[in-house]
């Protein structure tokens, strides 16, 4: 059961391990981007170009789906970012429904624990496999796996590592419950535990009066996908500008906060401790471009801020 590019790495080294898939869940297709166009999820392009049996459940607990998953007779069920199950649905198969989560838990349970590790300026975080409960991401752990976070890496970079790790942890994980030798390990309730909160418009947006650090980590911790952003203006205009990538440059200065520097071939933008020298961006209805090209085009005012 998953969704997104994440989750097909996982279902591609479970069939070349040779274990059965009698059947592959994901969300039901959904209109997305200006056309509305249908747009079928990773999970299943990845089904479907390998012939796997698909289920496409609008409402997790409807009588003829779940009719339909038991009578496929799995013995167990492995979960990867996907939704929340009714318990009907993972109580079903004999051996229970584990969840591959990309972070070590309880640290970020919830919707985007790769970017929020970024964000957060982590050093290192993982991957864990447990058993579903009637929570989000609070059941018994089963395996954790740990890799470093480089101070350059951005979440695109992070993400594929990831996919790598949860592989092996997976394997090892349906190798345990093969054999019987499960031991689970209870998640400690701890109030210092981060929160891998759902990423909005909102919570993406650059404030510019945060310290360089901060910043940068955002920007990385948003690149590729869905990208920090912020506004560009001038006396005359402004613009919403997605930023990908970035290098802080600490300093002193007495530039006013949020003030954009730019010669032909580099553009920086005044923080209280620093500088963001700005590296890639997009402008409306213009292709994420690196800054050299972007100047090549475009000229700004003296009096041109981000905020």
């Amino acid at each position: 059961m998953g969704t997104p590019d994440f989750a097909v790495g996982i279902l591609k080294t479970i069939i070349q391990h040779n274990y059965q898939v009698v059947g592959v869940i994901t969300t039901a297709d959904k209109p997305a981007g200006r056309g509305q166009k249908i747009k079928y999820s990773a999970v299943k392009e990845y089904a479907l170009a390998n012939n796997l049996n698909l289920l496409q459940p609008p409402n997790l607990k409807e009588e003829h789906f779940l009719t339909t998953l038991k009578a496929l007779n799995a013995n167990l069920q492995v979960v990867v970012a996907f939704r929340m199950l009714p318990e009907v649905v993972w109580r079903m198969p004999e051996f229970g429904t584990f969840n591959l989560h990309a972070s070590l838990l309880p640290d970020y349970r919830g919707a985007a624990p790769i970017n929020w590790a970024i964000i957060n300026g982590d050093s290192k975080t993982g991957v864990t496999t447990f058993f579903i409960d009637d929570k989000i991401d609070t059941g018994a752990m089963i395996l954790s796996s740990e890799i470093e976070i480089s101070p350059s890496e951005n979440v695109g970079s992070l993400h594929d590592r990831l996919i790598e790790l949860g592989n092996s942890t997976v394997i090892e994980t349906l190798k345990l419950i093969e054999k019987g030798n499960v031991k689970t390990t209870l998640q400690k309730e701890n109030t210092e535990s981060r929160t891998a909160y759902k990423l909005t418009k909102e919570n993406c947006k650059i404030n510019w009066t945060a310290s360089g650090i901060t910043i940068y980590n955002l920007i990385r911790g948003l690149c590729p996908y869905p990208a920090a952003w912020c506004y560009f203006k001038d006396s005359k205009t402004e613009w919403n500008v997605k930023i990908y990538e970035s290098e802080f440059i600490n300093c002193d200065h007495s530039e006013l906060i949020g003030t954009i520097k730019t010669d032909k071939k580099e553009l920086k933008i005044a923080v209280k401790d620093g500088y963001i020298l700005i590296k890639s961006l997009q402008f409306p209805g213009k292709r994420r471009m690196e800054v050299a090209e972007f100047l090549n085009g475009m000229e700004f005012s003296t009096n041109t801020i981000a905020f």
